[in-house]
């Protein structure tokens, strides 16, 4: 049951979040603004981003890589917390999705190994695929600094959330750190 003071952090969260408020679905008629990359996942399957993982769904995407020592270790952990929050929702009515921002490291295996470390369960992918092509979907998801010179450093990745309802249209972001209820009021947010 929500306290008086989750309500007003998760409010508080909310209208951060509506400040990023913007459309990065497609069109019924097939005009796709997310493009359909071909991706491996952690457990080993080939999947396409948009029609597999994305379509009609309510998702949660970050960006990290399993060599990470900044963001990602906190980012993850806070991740769970929301995995947890979200209990047999994660996987039926919510998707958890992290995108290696070094496929050329972070292959299934390795991917798939990090999963176990970090205690991942179904229903949140680690996903890595040909570098280029999650270059594109980086950058069609928001996850760049406008400054080539600082988008091009790993280390100074965004410590954001995308998380969209598609079948609605309906998208956002917010902060990986953010508290994991925050977060939690996000994805309902979208969800509605």
């Amino acid at each position: 049951m929500n306290t008086r003071r989750d309500l007003l952090l998760g409010m508080g969260a909310l209208g951060v979040a509506a400040l990023g408020l913007h459309t990065a679905g497609r069109t019924r008629t097939g005009d796709r603004r997310l493009p359909n990359t071909l991706l491996q996942t952690h457990t080993g399957q080939t999947v396409r981003f948009y029609d597999d993982l994305v379509r009609d769904k309510v998702v949660a995407i970050n960006m990290m890589y399993v060599a990470c020592t900044g963001i990602c270790p906190t980012a993850t952990a806070n991740l769970r917390q929301v995995y947890r929050l979200l209990g047999e929702r994660v996987g039926r009515d919510v998707f958890l999705y992290s995108l290696s921002l070094q496929p050329e490291l972070d292959s299934p295996e390795v991917l798939r190994d990090y999963a176990a470390q970090q205690g991942i369960g179904p229903g949140w992918l680690l996903l890595t695929g040909a570098p280029e092509e999650l270059e594109q979907l980086r950058y069609s998801l928001g996850f760049y600094d406008p400054d080539p010179l600082l988008d091009a450093d790993k280390n100074n990745h965004t410590g954001m959330l995308r998380i969209g309802n598609d079948r609605y249209r309906r998208w956002t972001m917010a902060a990986a750190l953010a508290s994991p209820r925050q977060i939690l009021g996000t994805i309902e947010h979208v969800e509605a």
